[in-house]
Formats: structure tokens, sequence, C-alpha cells
């Protein structure tokens, strides 16, 4: 199943190619907005410290550094990178007062930016789309500072077996309002698909720790349906 999923992610990202104007509402109908609560967690967690740098990988329109802009009084650096050109082009719009934020195209496996860049990296639902964790993690590790912070948000494994019920009955019915909103089923379908393969919250940790990121840890949001997970480069 983990290998047809590899196999379709070159024909999901040209369809997001298709939904990208309206991906930020899609995310609203489907988390019935408290996405934005998951992405501000994050934030807090963080707890950013003023005039220091994030990359956001992953970025989609912006979010989150939007939000660590904010959180830092204005006085951080962000660069947003995304492999979805529409996102970036989205985002540059959206958030074009914010001169500190910077838009780049590229991919969590080969960040074209030095070693020991940036004080945070930042990955929000993106993880699971890349072609090989093991070499984003690295990669991650990589561009943080010594004593730099990795934060993932990402869909996990939900704890409670009636919520977890729930939970899958609900996602049955994404593609369905994917294809009434923004016309496409077919991004909906992968990321059921995508959210059910994906590994649980303790396995994300194993890997963590196996690319050099240490004190690494979770916490559960939603009942499991979502997770932060932290780690540091030391």
């Amino acid at each position: 199943m983990r290998q047809y999923l590899q196999n379709k992610k070159g024909l999901v990202q040209n369809v997001f190619n298709k939904v990208y104007d309206k991906y930020d509402l899609m995310n609203d109908f489907m988390s019935l907005g408290i996405h934005r609560l998951w992405k501000k967690n994050l934030i807090n967690w963080m707890s950013p410290s003023p005039k220091k740098k994030l990359i956001d990988m992953a970025c989609g329109t912006g979010d989150l550094g939007k939000l660590f802009l904010e959180h830092t009084n204005y006085t951080g650096k962000v660069l947003c990178v995304d492999p979805n050109s529409g996102m970036l082009k989205k985002g540059t719009e959206r958030l074009k007062k914010y001169n500190n934020i910077t838009w780049k195209k590229g991919y969590a496996e080969k960040i074209l930016t030095p070693d020991n860049s940036f004080d945070y990296y930042t990955i929000s639902f993106g993880l699971r789309n890349t072609k090989n964790i093991n070499k984003s993690l690295k990669e991650a590790h990589r561009v943080l500072k010594p004593g730099g912070r990795f934060l993932c948000l990402e869909f996990s494994k939900v704890q409670n077996s009636q919520l977890n019920s729930f939970y899958k009955k609900y996602s049955k019915l994404i593609p369905r309002i994917g294809k009434a909103i923004v016309g496409e089923k077919k991004p909906y379908e992968y990321l059921i698909e995508s959210i059910e393969n994906f590994i649980n919250q303790d396995e994300l940790i194993e890997l963590m720790c196996k690319n050099n990121l240490t004190k690494c840890s979770y916490r559960n949001l939603s009942g499991g349906i979502v997770a932060i997970h932290s780690g540091w480069k030391i």
C-alpha cells in the first residue's frame, strides 16, 4: 500500500496544481476550522524568541509563517518552502504586506540552503507526502543551527476507539466534499489513504532519533487525530 501511495504522489501533485486556489477553503471545511487551532498550538509550544529565523517546509499559503511573525512581534524572518508553485503564488499574494517572508520552491529531501541556517524548522501536514521521510528529517537536522528546534504537525493515530470510529466515517465523506468545493476528488482520496498508512506517533519519534534529533517528544491534539512532534539539534 505504501508503494502504491508513493507512486501516486506525482499524479496528486499535478491535481493540486488545479485546486490550490481553494486549498485554504477546503482545509477549513475538512477540519471544521480546527486546523487553525492546531497550528496555533504548534507555535505556542515552539514559543519562538524575537529576531529568530524559521524555515517552514511544505508551507502551503503561509499559515505558520504568519503565526510565527505575529508571535515574534514581526521581528523574525521566515523562509517559506513548498514544491507547488501555485501555493507559493497564492501565499505571496495573501501575505504580500510581510516583507520578512521569503518564498521559495523546493523539496524537503533536498533543501537548497547552507548548513546551520535556521533556529526553527516546521512542517505541517507535509511529512507524510515526502518521497523519503528519512532524507527529509536528515535535511531538517542539517539546516538547523545547533540548539535549533524541529516541529512537525501531522495527522496521526487516534487514541480513543469511539472517536476513531467517528473519524473514519467522517473521513469517507472528505472526497465528496472535495468534489463539491473544488471539483476534484483525487487529491482527497489520496489524503485519506496517506493518513491511514502513515506511521504512528512512536514510530515517528524513532525516525527522528535515528536522524540525530534529540529530546524528541510529541503532543496529541484532538485525541490523536493530529500530533505535534518536537526534536532538537544539539
